[in-house]
């Protein structure tokens, strides 16, 4: 037996699935999709197969010419799942198996009509990263297991499917269902798969790109994303020809627990990003970059987190760099410091998470997730290309993607060809203490601009009544004033609020980078005048980037401490799952 993947039941030793062919019926009333899959395996194989499962109901297993297949399902480990072993007669070329999820599977949220904007239909999205796909698709659930796939969706009449795949015909049943048909030919791993049905609506952007989200939703989503062409066109100097064919956009309701998830020629987008004036279109950066480093070049499981999202947080600020200048990427490197540090606090008892390379055996994925793989990532390719220079490295980038292209690989690989193609670099940096040790090396690169310094001095003037001008609170960008309230103090007086909110008009933001960082400190002062405004996010945003630094921040006071619980209440039975667990055990570690 090997198992390359501590999170999964694949062994390498046995048939590796290379395409799949997915039928789905998506059932609102039940929450539940029955579906069938087929693996294909490009020629005969037989003996054991393991596939990965996680509350799915197995109805049948069964060959083309060999009939029912002999199966079992093993026993439910809480991060694992069930192994679903299937034994192959010799000769077997694809293995069909029929199933259903459960209501509650992880990887799927089934949204009621009023919790979608149009509130006149039912929605339902797919997250499978980390670990979810076989929440929704027996399979092997792992990166190293790349696969095609074909899919064929069946819904109810007047709902649109949309998948990270392309279309490939619709049309209707006659008996109240239409069904939509999609191709992925690339190689993916199980985690890019994905899936939303809802009341959709979509506009082009440019010839390879369109943006959807429902009819109520969607001009003002065409507008904010309209620059997006230029993004890819600046992407693609920087990393190659975009390698997807389109790059389409959903912004999906508000419960959606990430920013954005970079699924291949879908991008899924929190509603968020519409802060109204395009100050936020910056995250589609960042998952446009994921279309080269994270998904044309992919970790192997994750324990190599850090090489998809390193590279990608390095790879967004370069974008950031070439549509609008230095001042711009080194505001993004402050914003992403504070994220760092916020982290590097959070797992201050558990250092062994604060690595790069991480060892994750017996540890939910979920549960490492933090900003450390993004930030202490990037610096250290940023560290690299300061080692070698902008030029070398933008080449050895390119030596990278090629060498690498539709594959999922290890730290240690990557560490390899570093050492082949930059020799020397690695020890120049140090890069064992970024991969190996806690924290953040002594060495990390520093990010300053006349624009961050000044901005930053002015914030630590703070506490000795330093303010800033009419004239500069009038000119101030809004990444400048996120990063201006960032570098606050964090325990401020609430005549301090009051003076912040007079000034700056922070309740009334769009942006919700800036609402949620000014609520933060509000909170965390015990200002009452935040608290409608503060309950009015909790309950209908479901990010977990804001959900955690909020309900940290209302558990330092009595007040509101109760305030917070009786919001959770309230508003967890709309969170995701993993916004859920975020939310829990931010409350279980309040004082009792």
């Amino acid at each position: 037996m090997h198992r390359p993947d501590p999170h999964s039941h694949y062994d390498a030793a046995q048939p590796k699935a290379r395409r799949l062919r997915l039928k789905l019926e998506v059932d609102f009333a039940a929450k539940r999709i029955a579906g069938e899959v087929v693996l294909e395996f490009g020629g005969p194989v037989s003996g054991p197969l393991d596939l990965d499962t996680k509350g799915l109901e197995i109805l049948a297993v069964d060959a083309p010419g060999k009939g029912s297949l002999p199966w079992e399902l093993g026993e439910a480990d809480p991060i694992l799942g069930s192994r679903l072993r299937v034994t192959a007669p010799a000769g077997t070329q694809e293995v069909a198996i029929r199933y259903r999820t459960a209501p509650d599977a992880m990887a799927l949220q089934w949204l009621d009509p009023q919790q979608t904007e149009g509130k006149v239909a039912p929605y339902l999205f797919s997250q499978c990263q980390q670990i979810h796909a076989r929440t929704m698709v027996p399979c092997q659930d792992t990166p190293i297991a790349r696969v095609s796939y074909q899919a064929e969706v069946t819904v109810p009449e007047g709902l649109t499917a949309v998948m990270s795949a392309g279309p490939d015909g619709d049309e209707a049943t006659g008996d109240g269902r239409h069904v939509f048909r999609f191709t992925m030919p690339q190689p993916i791993p199980s985690y890019l798969l994905a899936l939303a049905v809802g009341r959709l609506e979509s506009r082009d952007l440019s010839p390879r790109s369109r943006v959807w989200a429902e009819p109520e939703t969607v001009e003002a989503a065409a507008w904010e994303f309209a620059g997006v062409e230029e993004m890819i066109v600046k992407a693609e100097g920087l990393f190659g020809p975009y390698p997807w064919d389109r790059y389409d956009m959903l912004v999906l309701p508000p419960s959606f627990p990430y920013g954005g998830m970079e699924n291949p020629r879908m991008t899924f987008l929190t509603p968020t990003l519409l802060a109204g004036d395009r100050s936020l279109v910056d995250v589609v950066a960042h998952e446009l970059a994921h279309s080269w480093t994270g998904n044309l070049v992919t970790n192997a499981s994750m324990e190599h987190f850090w090489l998809n999202e390193g590279f990608t947080v390095w790879a967004e600020r370069k974008i950031l760099r070439t549509l609008h200048g230095d001042d711009a990427a080194a505001l993004g490197w402050a914003t992403g410091q504070k994220a760092l540090e916020d982290s590097l606090e959070r797992f201050k008892k558990e250092p062994h998470l604060t690595v790069l390379r991480m060892h994750l055996e017996g540890i939910d994925p979920d549960d490492a997730f933090s900003s450390i793989p993004y930030e202490k990532g990037a610096r250290l390719v940023a560290a690299l290309e300061r080692e070698v220079g902008e030029a070398r490295f933008q080449r050895f980038l390119r030596e990278y993607m090629d060498a690498f292209r539709f594959t999922s690989i290890t730290t240690e690989q990557f560490c390899a060809f570093v050492g082949e193609k930059l020799p020397g670099a690695l020890a120049a940096v140090n890069a064992t203490a970024y991969l190996g040790e806690p924290g953040m090396p002594a060495t990390a690169p520093q990010f300053h601009s006349a624009q961050l310094d000044g901005l930053t001095a002015l914030a630590e003037g703070w506490g000795g009544g330093q303010r800033p001008t009419e004239a500069q609170i009038a000119a101030w960008t809004p990444s400048e004033l996120l990063v201006y309230l960032q570098k606050l103090p964090r325990q401020l007086t609430q005549a301090d609020c009051a003076w912040l909110d007079a000034h700056f008009k922070l309740m009334d933001r769009g942006n919700h980078e800036i609402l949620v960082e000014w609520l933060t400190l509000a909170a965390a002062a015990d200002y009452e005048p935040a608290f409608p405004r503060i309950r009015e996010v909790l309950i209908r945003v479901g990010r977990m980037k804001y959900l955690r630094p909020l309900y940290g921040a209302l558990g330092q006071h009595a007040r509101t401490r109760a305030l917070a619980r009786e919001i959770f209440a309230a508003a967890s039975p709309g969170y995701h799952g993993l916004s859920r667990r975020v939310v829990a055990s931010v409350l279980e570690s309040y004082p009792s």
